[in-house]
C-alpha cells in the first residue's frame, strides 16, 4: 500500500507558537510509519514556511515555551532551510521548495526550486494565520485535502464574538456578555468603560476575541481592573470580549470527532491551581488537575455530549473539535464557552485523553482524522464548478 505524504504545518505567527510545536512533535512522533510519510512544514515566526533540518522534538508544551529559541524544540535560528511556497492552485505539485545556494558552494550558489506533491495536510498551528480560516482558505486554492475544520468554520470557532451568535440562534445557552469593538475603546474609552461597568455585575472575564490558549485574558473585580484588562486584551484583538462570570464555575470540555456525523467523546474537567485556566496554569504549572471522565451525573454526560454536538454542527464544523463549557457550581447550570477547531494536540493533551478514555488511542486518532479529511475532499470532488 502506497504510504500518504503528509505534511504537517506548525509554528505560525500567532503567540501560540510554541504550544504548536508540542502538539506538531505529537503528531510527527505518532503517525503510522507504515500508513504514512510525514514531512514537517515548519511555519516561523516572521510567517516564512520552512523545511526544517529535523522534527520538533517530543517535548512538553512547558518545555518548549521555556526553552524556545533553542535546540530543545527541535527549531533554529539560522535559515539555513529551504523555502516552501504552496502552489495556490489545483496542480501535480503541491509545494515548491527553493533552496537558495551558497555562493561559495560546488555548484555556485545556485537556487534549487523541487516540486513535492502532498496527498493530505494536518495543520497544527492554534491561532490566528492557522485556526481562523485563513490556512484552510489557502489549502482550498491548492485543492489538497486538509485535516480540521474548513474556512467558514474555523474563522467563526476563532471569533468567539460571532459564534456567540451563532449559538444563541441555535438556543445554546451562554453567558451574558458585551462586545468592546477597539474603534469605541479607542476613541470613546470613557463612555464605553461606562457603559460595561454599568450593565454588567462584576466579577467580569476580559478577553480577545480571536485567541487561545487563554492568552490576554483578565478576571476583574472592578472598574479600575477592567479597564487594565481591556487595554491588555486589545494588544492582541481589534474586538474585545466582556463576560460575566459564572458562579463557583467548573470547567467541563467534550471532544468531537467525525464530519456530517460526529460523536461526542466522554466529558473531563478541568480543576485550575488559580481562580481560572490561565497560560500559566496551561502550559507552565503542573498545579492544576484534569479528570476524565468528569464526575458528573449520567444527565449531565448527555447534556454535555448533546450540546457539544449541536455546537460543532451549528458553525458547520468538520473534522475535530473540543468543546469547552462552564457549569455554574451551585445551580447546575450549563453554559457553553467556545469551540476550539484546532485543540491543543500533545498525547497529554485533554482532547486525545478524552478520546483515549472514550476507547480511541492517539494513533487511532491520527489514522480517523486523515480519513475524515479525504472523505470530506472527495465529496467536494463531486460538486460542479460551472453553471453549464
Amino acid at each position: 500500500m502506497k504510504r500518504l505524504r503528509v505534511g504537517v504545518v506548525y509554528g505560525g505567527r500567532s503567540s501560540e507558537h510554541e504550544v504548536s510545536l508540542a502538539s506538531a512533535a505529537a503528531v510527527l512522533a505518532n503517525l503510522d510509519p507504515e500508513r504514512y510519510n510525514p514531512l514537517p512544514i515548519y511555519v516561523r515566526r516572521d510567517g516564512r514556511w520552512t523545511l526544517p533540518p529535523q522534527s520538533p522534538s517530543l517535548v512538553s508544551a512547558a518545555d518548549v515555551i521555556q526553552k524556545s529559541g533553542t535546540s530543545a524544540t527541535g527549531q533554529h535560528a539560522a535559515t539555513v532551510e529551504p523555502d516552501v511556497h504552496l502552489v495556490a492552485h489545483p496542480g501535480n505539485e503541491t509545494l515548491l521548495t527553493i533552496q537558495r545556494g551558497d555562493a561559495a558552494d560546488a555548484k555556485g550558489g545556485h537556487t534549487r526550486v523541487e516540486g513535492l506533491t502532498l496527498d493530505v495536510v494536518f495543520p497544527v498551528i492554534h491561532g490566528p494565520f492557522g485556526e481562523d480560516g485563513t490556512l484552510q482558505g489557502l489549502l482550498e486554492l491548492a485543492n489538497v485535502p486538509y485535516v480540521g475544520a474548513g474556512v467558514l468554520s474555523s474563522s467563526v470557532a476563532m471569533d468567539k464574538a460571532v459564534s456567540k451568535v451563532l449559538f444563541e440562534a441555535r438556543q445554546l445557552p451562554v453567558v451574558a456578555y458585551t462586545v468592546v469593538s477597539g474603534n469605541d475603546w479607542d476613541a470613546r474609552r470613557a463612555e464605553t468603560l461606562g457603559r460595561v461597568a454599568e450593565h454588567m455585575a462584576f466579577p467580569l472575564f476580559v478577553k480577545p476575541a480571536n485567541l487561545g490558549s487563554s492568552v490576554g485574558i483578565s478576571k476583574v473585580n472592578d472598574v479600575a481592573a477592567l479597564e487594565q484588562a481591556i487595554d491588555v486584551a486589545r494588544q492582541f484583538d481589534r474586538k474585545v470580549i466582556v463576560e460575566v462570570a459564572v458562579n463557583q464555575p467548573r470547567e467541563l470540555e467534550c471532544a468531537v470527532l467525525g464530519n456530517d456525523d460526529p460523536s461526542p467523546s466522554l466529558p473531563g474537567e478541568i480543576i485550575p491551581a488559580g481562580e481560572f485556566y490561565d497560560y500559566e496554569a496551561k502550559y507552565l504549572h503542573d498545579d492544576s488537575k484534569l479528570i476524565i471522565p468528569a464526575n458528573l451525573t449520567d444527565d449531565q454526560t448527555t447534556q454535555i455530549q448533546t450540546m457539544a454536538m449541536a455546537a460543532f454542527k451549528a458553525i458547520d464544523c468538520a473534522g475535530m473539535a473540543r468543546v469547552d463549557f462552564l457549569m455554574d457550581g451551585a445551580s447546575g447550570q450549563l453554559f457553553l464557552n467556545e469551540v476550539n477547531t484546532i485543540p491543543g494536540f500533545t498525547t497529554i493533551s485533554m482532547y486525545a485523553k478524552m478520546w483515549e478514555a472514550s476507547g480511541t488511542s492517539y494513533p487511532q486518532l491520527l489514522n480517523r482524522l486523515i480519513e475524515l479529511a479525504l472523505e470530506r475532499h472527495t465529496q467536494k470532488q463531486t460538486l460542479r464548478t460551472s453553471a453549464r
